[in-house]
């Protein structure tokens, strides 16, 4: 399937020529881009150096999956609608470099992982600590995460 089109349109838009012809505007939403990969980033690590036992051992992985969730969506969204500001700028840049697609491979495995996998890890912490399933499920998701802000940095040097 071609995408080519579809990329060009996105270009096209209202949001694509803001964002490309302003001095300001991209580094000001790339910004808040970043901000939201670091909210995300520090409460994806909360919950993840606590089921791989390396923090917080005195409160419950289900308690703390619980407080930082808001903050993991929040800025799941300020990343989204950020993230797709800057794809409008670039989409045809983006649609031939390959770290854009390794960065939205790893963003929707992220997510899955995320919102599935972790809250299963989570509860199964507080029944059974230090289990082989929960260690796997923390270091994947901080190697996901991990590789969509690598992969954006590698979109963004090169």
């Amino acid at each position: 399937m071609n995408l080519v089109p579809l990329f060009e349109w996105i270009e096209a838009t209202r949001a694509g020529a803001a964002l490309r012809d302003s001095y300001w505007l991209f580094p000001a939403v790339e910004s808040i881009h970043l901000l939201g990969l670091c909210v995300i980033g520090g409460a994806i690590l909360i919950v993840n150096m606590r089921l791989l036992g390396l923090g917080l051992r005195t409160q419950s992985a289900v308690q703390i999956n619980r407080d930082v969730k808001p903050f993991m969506i929040g800025s799941l969204a300020v990343m989204l609608i950020s993230g797709y500001l800057l794809f409008a700028s670039e989409a045809t840049k983006c649609y031939t470099h390959g770290a854009f697609w390794v960065k939205m491979a790893c963003l929707a495995l992220a997510i899955v992982v995320t919102f599935t996998l972790q809250n299963r890890a989570v509860k199964i912490e507080d029944r059974v600590p230090g289990t082989t399933q929960a260690k796997l499920t923390a270091v994947a998701n901080v190697l996901l995460w991990t590789g969509v802000g690598v992969a954006g940095r590698w979109i963004g040097f090169s």
